[in-house]
C-alpha cells in the first residue's frame, strides 16, 4: 500500500480583486464574477516565488508526516514559473528541508499539470521500492499579460505531498492519465507572458482531457460519482470544474470543498493539488477522493485516494488551507500589484 503520509499548502496573503483589474483596463468585472465565478486572486510578495512557496508547503507536509527530512529520497517540483531558466528549483527545496545530498531531484513542466506529474513520479518511486519517501510539489506564481483574461485568474500558491508506505493518511487506490498534442496554451523562449487560444482552451482542451482521465480511472476502479465523498478538478476558473463535475455525475457539494478558484484564482500547477489539501483538511476515515489535474499541451492525471484512520490525527498539526485562503488578507491596488509582479519595465 502506498499513499500520502504528509501534505501541506501555502497561499500568499496578498490579494487583488477582479474589480480592481477590470477598472484599470475598462473591462466588465461582472462578466468575470458571474460567468467564470472569479472574485479575487492571490499575489506573491516581491520576495516570494515558486521556491519559497514550495518550501513552506513542504515543511507543513513534513510536519504532518512526522519524519526526518533526511530520509526523503526524491524531491520534485512541478511549475511553469520556475525562477531560474537553468537551475533547478528542487535542489533549493531539498537543501531547505535537509534532504540533501542523497535525494534524487528534478523539476517538472507540463503547464498546469506539472504538479500532478511530480506527485505521480514520487508515488511511483515509493511503490517500486526505490526510495523510502518521496515529495511531489505543485507551485506557481501569477503569470498573465496586462489586460489579458489570464490576469484575472492567474494566481499563486503551492501544494506539497509526501508519499510513503507507512503511517498513510490517504491511500492511493488507482491512477490514470490522458494525453494528446493539443496546443491550447504556450510560451516561447524569451516571452515574458504565456499565450492562449481563447475559448479553444475549454473544448477540445480542458473538457476532453479532464473527462478522458476521469472516465478512464472510474472505469479502472469500477466506480461512479456516488462512490466518492469529494472530487477536485483543475480550476482555470470557478465554472469549468463545476461543469465537468456535473458531466461526470458529481454534485456541487462533492466538488465545492476543493473548489478554491473563486477566491484563489488559478494557481496553475498548484490548482488541483491545493484543492486536494483543502479536502484532506476535512476528510474523514474511509472517504474516497477523486483528483483530476489538467495541463495545456495537453493532458490530465487522475488519482483516487481513500482517507485512513490516521488522517484526523494530523489535520491540525500544520496550517490548514481554508484559513490561509480566507483570513488575514491584504488587498492591493493595481499599481502596487504591477510593481510586485514586475509588470512595469523601463524602455531601452
Amino acid at each position: 500500500m502506498v499513499g500520502v503520509i504528509g501534505y501541506g499548502a501555502y497561499i500568499p496573503r496578498y490579494r487583488i480583486r477582479v474589480e480592481e483589474i477590470a477598472k484599470t483596463w475598462g473591462a466588465d468585472a461582472p462578466s468575470y464574477k458571474r460567468g467564470l465565478l472569479l472574485k479575487e486572486k492571490s499575489v506573491p510578495a516581491p520576495d516570494q516565488d515558486t521556491i519559497t512557496m514550495s518550501v513552506e508547503a513542504s515543511r507543513y507536509a513534513v510536519r504532518r508526516a512526522g519524519i526526518d527530512s533526511a530520509r526523503i529520497g526524491a524531491v520534485y517540483v512541478g511549475s511553469e514559473s520556475h525562477p531560474y531558466a537553468v537551475k533547478p528549483s528542487g535542489t533549493v527545496l531539498a537543501e531547505a528541508l535537509g534532504a540533501t545530498p542523497q535525494a534524487h531531484t528534478a523539476d517538472f513542466e507540463f503547464a498546469c499539470k506539472a504538479g500532478s506529474e511530480g506527485m505521480f513520479v514520487a508515488m511511483g518511486l515509493v511503490q517500486a521500492g526505490l526510495v523510502e519517501y518521496a515529495l511531489g510539489v505543485g507551485a506557481d506564481t501569477s503569470q498573465g499579460a496586462p489586460g489579458d483574461a489570464l490576469e484575472y485568474s492567474a494566481s499563486a500558491g503551492a501544494g506539497a505531498f509526501l508519499f510513503g508506505r507507512e503511517k498513510i493518511l490517504a491511500e492511493v487506490e488507482e491512477t490514470d492519465t490522458f494525453m494528446t498534442d493539443t496546443p491550447d496554451f504556450w510560451r516561447r523562449e524569451h516571452q515574458f507572458y504565456p499565450e492562449h487560444a481563447g475559448r479553444f482552451t475549454g473544448e477540445p482542451a480542458y473538457f476532453k482531457h479532464t473527462l478522458g482521465a476521469a472516465k478512464g480511472i472510474l472505469k479502472k476502479a469500477g466506480a461512479t460519482a456516488k462512490d466518492f465523498a469529494f472530487a477536485v478538478f483543475h480550476q482555470p476558473n470557478g465554472k469549468f470544474p463545476l461543469k465537468v463535475g456535473e458531466m461526470l455525475g458529481f454534485t456541487k457539494q462533492q466538488v465545492e470543498t476543493g473548489l478554491l478558484s473563486p477566491t484563489l484564482g488559478n494557481t496553475y500547477s498548484g490548482a488541483s493539488p491545493i484543492g486536494l489539501t483543502a479536502i484532506l483538511d476535512v476528510a474523514k476515515p474511509g472517504d474516497r477522493i477523486l483528483m483530476v489535474s489538467y495541463g495545456s499541451g495537453a493532458g490530465s492525471d487522475a488519482f483516487i485516494f481513500r482517507a485512513t484512520d490516521l488522517l484526523p490525527k494530523v489535520q491540525n498539526l500544520a496550517p490548514k488551507t481554508r484559513p490561509q485562503l480566507d483570513d488575514n488578507k491584504f488587498y492591493l491596488d493595481y499599481g502596487t500589484y504591477a510593481k510586485f509582479r514586475g509588470k512595469i519595465r523601463k524602455a531601452g
